[in-house]
């Protein structure tokens, strides 16, 4: 069965969830969830994303992001796979942390920003963990009502499409706190969240895009790019040789850099690339791997993998 497409623009608003697999645990301990954030905020430094809202629970998480280019499943591949891998590490594990695709809900901001950043925060009060949501750690809920706390997220910006001060915002969530409203309940086939005019232009949008990449499969939504213009892009960008990048004693982390580009955004399979830089397909794997962590705690690394990405975007 083929993935739904996604809408995917600039200056869009998205609610975001994930849960763990077989609704186990995804953060265990407070590193945990602080590596998460560190790399949501990672994540806003390389993709000019904002995260507005966030509730981080013990097996599941919350996010509603803003992305100012067209590149939300570029954001959520880093993060979620920079966190399987830091998690998998930590634990010595291996295999997945999350149950699967990640679920996407593009949102109408002047109809339900406000409502649904309310129904996040008051997640851990739904749960019980709590009785109120302040005093919930893993949420940007105290970011919203005490200008002191620190936070990934951009108050000036929120500020702006709440309408509301710290005092109005939380009476306005407390006020909540007996009902059972559920804003996603709303949503449009799961993937739309706005008013009738906003649905009705979304879904015209997403008829263009069936029209555009009428396939059945991932792969061919892919651009079927050739490992030789990976090499020639990382080769302009850094002043390295293309042979340079092949070699497995010179250009060591660029090489890696290529073989990580290829294997996240084209069609090829580890086979084929490992054919290009003359490995196996576990090493392949190995690479990504080591790439996906990289990526998270050097920005540089991560600029220039965001800036190969976007030379390739169609």
């Amino acid at each position: 069965m083929a993935r739904p497409l996604r809408l995917q623009g600039e200056n869009c608003f998205y609610h975001i969830t994930n849960r763990g697999a077989e609704r186990k645990k995804i953060f265990i301990s407070e590193r945990d969830y602080a590596k998460f954030l560190e790399y949501c905020g990672n994540a806003i430094d390389t993709y000019r994303c904002y995260v507005h809202a966030y509730c981080l629970m013990s097996n599941h998480y919350h996010l509603i992001i803003e992305t100012s280019r067209a590149n939300l499943s570029q954001v959520m591949q880093y993060v979620n796979g920079a966190y399987t891998v830091y998690f998998n590490r930590q634990r010595k594990k291996c295999g997945h942390v999350f149950q699967g695709r990640y679920k996407s809900l593009l949102i109408e901001k002047e109809s339900y920003f406000l409502e649904l950043t309310r129904y996040i925060h008051l997640n851990p009060v739904r749960a019980k963990i709590v009785d109120k949501p302040e005093g919930y750690r893993w949420s940007s809920y105290t970011a919203y009502v005490d200008k002191e706390q620190p936070s990934i997220i951009d108050r000036e910006k929120v500020s702006g499409y709440l309408g509301l001060n710290g005092a109005e915002y939380r009476r306005f969530v407390l006020d909540g706190l007996g009902e059972g409203n559920n804003p996603l309940k709303q949503a449009r086939g799961g993937m739309i969240l706005g008013s009738k005019e906003f649905i009705e232009d979304q879904i015209k949008k997403l008829e263009s895009m069936r029209s555009k990449y009428n396939v059945s499969n991932r792969r061919q939504l892919m651009r079927d790019i050739e490992p030789a213009e990976i090499l020639k892009v990382i080769s302009q960008e850094t002043g390295k040789e293309v042979g340079e990048l092949q070699k497995r004693s010179r250009g060591q982390r660029l090489r890696k850099i290529a073989i990580y580009v290829l294997r996240r955004t084209t069609a090829q399979s580890n086979e084929q690339i490992g054919a290009v830089f003359g490995i196996g397909n576990s090493a392949v794997s190995k690479v990504v791997r080591e790439v996906e962590e990289l990526r998270g705690n050097d920005k540089e690394v991560g600029e220039l993998i965001c800036k190969i990405i976007d030379y390739f975007k169609a």
